[in-house]
């Protein structure tokens, strides 16, 4: 008995590590994903490096949206760079990120 305790513990810290590390983040990964899916025309969005601008053009075959920063300003950023929508604030996930 006392030489299954050590496979115990150790599937228990698995177990742990897997509630509170893993499936969040896979959650996260999976809310995300659906958002850029969802992304179209006129939607305003914060990229990763801190643009904010409105999507006027989708290129779904090469993933890229098309966002207006200013009147006749335009730039091509790609899909995956898209951090979250703009709300007129700044968005949870981004706060978070930039206080630690």
């Amino acid at each position: 008995m006392a030489a299954m305790q050590p496979i115990v513990m150790m599937l228990v810290m698995f177990g742990i590590f897997y509630f509170i590390l893993i499936r969040p983040q896979v959650k996260k990964q999976k809310d995300h994903q659906s958002m850029l899916m969802k992304l179209g025309k006129g939607d305003e969005v914060v990229t990763r490096g801190g643009l904010i601008g409105k999507i006027t053009g989708v290129d779904e075959q090469t993933q890229v949206l098309v966002l207006e920063l200013q009147e006749k300003v335009r730039v091509r950023v790609p899909r995956a760079y898209v951090e979250a929508k703009w709300e007129g604030k700044v968005p949870a996930t981004a706060a978070s990120s930039s206080a630690a």
